[in-house]
């Protein structure tokens, strides 16, 4: 094939090769017989050539890629959008043929590193993906899901919100919390609580049409601190998620101890675990998981039916003591004269009546695991020398013996007295009540953390569900009325008024009706009227909780004790109480 007149293609890309080497892409253009007329210093770098290629044959510098050069030159066809992969990098190449008056005078390819162009677009991807698996989460949600702007300007609102609630995203979306409260869409609003605490906050909330839903909101803040979403959880009152923290049963206990000693009463059969919804109970919570680690004296102290046998059991459960036995002792219920005996045991022949054999006491039966003594403040001084032995040299002696026995046990008490009072008056021993309290752990009352009673008040109607096949619901309502009692019993009293609902009842729903009367009038009582002074109404609450649990223990002084004020103080507030307002 004869040359071109009049055109060097050699001498023309050698004219411009300043432009060729100022381009982003890599730029190679071959004559007609594969000899390199140009290779830019782009390309050299994307393919990280060190010798120079101008003058070689393409064949001795690619020569897998030179076949399918020689075919452009042999057809004119281009190339467009070729993928080159090689060690380092990925490459799209554009090759095309050279022509002058028809002829075909070489090849031109121009080509690009796209490397990070795919790396781009997979982390794109990856991000889609990740939108696409959170949209699916908010769109599939059983729970309802309400998210506004840090202003309180609704974004989106899920499927599940409009069916549990009955609103529709239509008429949700774009508008502000405030708006929707004027016009009687809620009673009030969540959100605009969260922004104004900036900090999470649950309620009860009433929608248009007369549902109730328990709502939590929970603030999402910027890098400034600003609150900058309002993600708000929406769910029916009566698909609370109940605590499923099953509680291990005593194990490993010997045959004389082990049906003595299970769980006295219906309320610690039915409550296996511990509900810890507030704030305080978590805390709670957090304390003797902590200690359980460890073999220090615990004192557990609050009013009677907060849960202070359950959590001691939970203490033992998870420390590393689990698998050997605990062992309850009632203080309270244990006759003096027999304490020592059943504490400490005897030796054979220690006293007319005695086992021939002799016998072990609780303590011993303990050996390697935990020994809970409940109402310790009811344990004899003479008792509380022998125990104080017990914690202090890990021995003791039997009656009627003269060897001293050796114990490893791990102590939790509890009380529902002020022993620190008791000890200063020489009603409970100074060294024994240092001893005991290394770690203390004070349990709220059930009015302190009324958080706790919506999952309280379903565990237990689960429970009777499970025992006794009674499928029976809480009206939100009466729900409310039990939110605003004072529960002088705690968790004990709020257990006797489920199982009197349940069981005196008709329907399936437990209505405000089905409430005890005092439960229903101490509840409208915490309300204020209109021209009452602060004052008068703390002291007709006072009065209506001293009611309440003087009629519960009958006597003033074991009222007074619970309550933990002088005899004199309750007849003061008692009185107070009753005086017109």
């Amino acid at each position: 094939m004869p040359e071109p007149e009049n055109f060097d293609l050699a001498q023309a890309v050698q004219s411009v090769k300043p432009l060729l080497d100022a381009a982003h892409n890599g730029i190679m253009v071959i004559d007609r017989v594969g000899r390199i007329l140009a290779y830019n210093q782009a390309a050299m770098n994307i393919f990280m050539d060190q010798e120079p290629a101008v003058g070689r044959h393409f064949l001795d510098l690619r020569p897998d890629t030179w076949p399918a050069l020689k075919e452009i030159l042999e057809t004119g066809t281009p190339q467009l959008g070729v993928r080159l992969d090689i060690e380092h990098s990925t490459i799209i190449a554009n090759r095309n043929p050279i022509r002058w008056n028809g002829e075909i005078i070489g090849v031109v390819s121009v080509f690009q590193d796209i490397s990070e162009f795919e790396a781009i677009v997979s982390q794109l991807s990856g991000y889609q993906r990740l939108a696409m698996e959170l949209d699916a989460v908010f769109k599939n949600s059983q729970d309802g899901i309400y998210l506004t702007d840090g202003n309180a300007k609704t974004l989106r609102v899920n499927s599940a919100y409009e069916k549990i609630t009955g609103l529709k995203r239509s008429d949700l979306v774009g508008r502000y919390m405030n708006e929707l409260v004027e016009q009687g869409a809620l009673d009030h609003s969540v959100t605009l609580e969260v922004i104004k605490n900036k900090t999470q906050v649950s309620i009860i909330q009433k929608i248009r049409g007369g549902k109730s839903v328990l709502v939590t909101g929970s603030p999402v803040f910027d890098t400034k601190g600003d609150i900058e979403l309002v993600v708000s959880n929406v769910r029916d009152i009566t698909a609370l998620t109940k605590l499923r923290d099953e509680l291990n049963e005593t194990r490993l206990l010997t045959m004389r101890y082990h049906q003595s000693l299970r769980e006295q009463d219906q309320y610690e059969h039915a409550l296996q675990e511990i509900v810890a919804q507030s704030k305080q109970m978590g805390e709670v919570v957090k304390k003797a998981i902590k200690v359980a680690e460890f073999d220090s004296q615990v004192l557990i102290s609050g009013e009677s039916g907060v849960g202070k046998s359950m959590l001691a059991r939970v203490i033992h459960n998870v420390s590393p003591r689990k698998d050997r036995p605990f062992i309850k002792i009632n203080c309270g219920t244990i006759p003096e004269h027999l304490m020592e005996s059943e504490l400490f045991g005897y030796e054979r022949g220690a006293f007319t009546g005695a086992n021939t054999q002799g016998k072990a006491g609780l303590i011993e039966t303990a050996h390697g695991g935990t020994v809970f003594f409940d109402e310790i403040g009811e344990l004899p001084l003479g008792m509380q020398v022998k125990l104080l032995q017990v914690i202090d040299e890990k021995t003791f002696t039997r009656i009627g013996g003269n060897r001293e026995v050796a114990v490893d046990v791990k102590i939790i008490a509890a009380t529902n007295r002020n022993l620190e009072r008791m000890a200063e008056v020489g009603e409970f021993r100074q060294d024994l009540f240092y001893r005991l309290s290394v770690v203390p752990i004070d349990i709220p009352p059930l009015r302190e953390r009324k958080e706790d009673i919506p999952a309280l008040a379903h565990k237990i109607l689960n429970k009777f569900r499970e025992s006794r096949g009674v499928n029976k619901r809480l009206h939100l309502e009466a729900l409310d009325r039990l939110m605003n009692y004072a529960f002088p019993g705690n968790i004990r009293e709020l257990f006797n008024i489920m199982e009197r609902m349940v069981v005196m009842s008709d329907g399936d729903i437990l209505m405000v009706g089905d409430l005890p009367t005092s439960v229903q009038h101490q509840a409208e009582s915490v309300s204020v009227s209109e021209g009452v002074t602060l004052k008068e109404a703390v002291a007709k609450f006072e009065a209506g909780v001293i009611a309440q649990t003087l009629q519960r223990y009958g006597t003033v002084e074991q009222t007074a004790r619970v309550l933990d004020i002088h005899p004199t103080t309750l007849w003061r507030k008692a009185a107070r109480g009753k005086k017109p307002t």
